[in-house]
C-alpha cells in the first residue's frame, strides 16, 4: 500500500481522515497477525470420551522484547457485577493499571475481598445500588469472593502485556493485532496446579498473518473449585441474615 502524501488532497482538507490512513499503513507494515490455540483436558475417570469441559481459562503471550512494545495508556474501566449472589463475568483479565467497578444489583448487602495473591482489599459491607471500585496496579491473579456469600467468586487476572484471551467455545482461544515476534505462552485454567501451569510456559514464535499454536495438553482435569475461608479466615455462618 502506497499513498503520495504530497500530492494528497484530502490532507488539505480532511487532516484527520489522513492521520487514519497513515495509521492503517504502520499497522500493516507491522505484520499483525491472529493468533489461535486451543486447550483439551481429558474427563475425570467416571465419565466416558476423550475431553471434558474446561474451566475458566486464558491465555497470554508476553513479548520476548518488551521494549520494543511501545506503552499505551490504559484510561478502559472494567466491570464486575453483582447479582443473584454471582459475580459476573467470573472471570476478567484487564491491563495492568484499569479501574474494576463491583456494583451491587442484588437487593441485600455484599462485601467483596479479596486476600489471596494478586490485588489485595477488603470493599467493606455496602448495600444494594451501590458500588465500590479498585485499581489494579501490577500484575497477578487475584481471587475474589464475598465476604457474607461463600458461593460467590469470581477471578481478574491483570496483565502487562495487551495480548491475551478468555475463551471462545469448546476450549478455542484467539488473539488478534499480535506483532510478528518471539513471545512467552502463558496458560491459566481455574483449579489446574501451578506446577503444571508453569510446564505449560514455552517460548512461541509468531509469524505474519496467522499463527496456530494447536493443541494445549493438560495432563488430568484440573482440580473442583475449594471451599474457603472468610476475610476474618473463619468459617463462615451458615445462619443468613435476612438483610443480607
Amino acid at each position: 500500500m502506497r499513498i503520495h502524501w504530497k500530492s494528497c488532497i484530502s490532507c488539505a482538507v480532511l487532516p484527520a481522515l489522513c492521520i487514519l490512513i497513515e495509521s492503517a499503513v504502520v499497522l500493516q507494515g507491522q505484520g499483525l497477525a491472529e493468533v489461535t490455540a486451543h486447550i483439551e483436558m481429558p474427563l475425570r475417570g467416571d465419565n466416558p470420551g476423550p475431553k471434558g469441559t474446561l474451566p475458566p481459562a486464558a491465555i497470554w503471550l508476553t513479548p520476548q522484547h518488551p521494549s520494543s512494545l511501545a506503552p499505551s495508556p490504559n484510561d478502559r474501566s472494567y466491570t464486575l457485577l453483582q447479582k443473584n449472589k454471582q459475580f459476573s463475568p467470573h472471570l476478567l483479565v484487564v491491563p495492568v493499571g484499569s479501574v474494576v467497578h463491583f456494583p451491587n444489583a442484588d437487593p441485600f448487602f455484599h462485601n467483596v475481598f479479596s486476600l489471596f495473591d494478586g490485588r489485595r482489599f477488603d470493599l467493606g459491607l455496602y448495600e444494594a445500588g451501590s458500588t465500590r471500585d479498585v485499581t489494579f496496579g501490577r500484575e497477578g491473579i487475584s481471587y475474589i469472593f464475598c465476604n457474607i456469600h461463600p458461593e460467590m467468586s469470581a477471578v481478574i487476572i491483570a496483565l502487562t502485556t495487551p495480548f491475551y484471551a478468555t475463551e471462545e467455545a469448546q476450549g478455542r482461544f484467539r488473539i488478534q493485532g499480535v506483532p510478528a515476534d518471539d513471545y512467552m505462552l502463558h496458560v491459566w485454567v481455574q483449579g489446574e496446579d501451578e506446577g503444571v501451569l508453569k510446564a505449560l510456559t514455552r517460548k512461541v514464535h509468531i509469524a505474519r498473518d496467522h499463527t496456530d499454536l494447536g493443541a494445549i495438553a493438560l495432563p488430568h482435569p484440573p482440580h473442583p473449585p475449594a471451599s474457603h475461608e472468610n476475610k476474618y479466615g473463619d468459617k463462615y455462618d451458615s445462619r443468613e441474615s435476612p438483610i443480607y
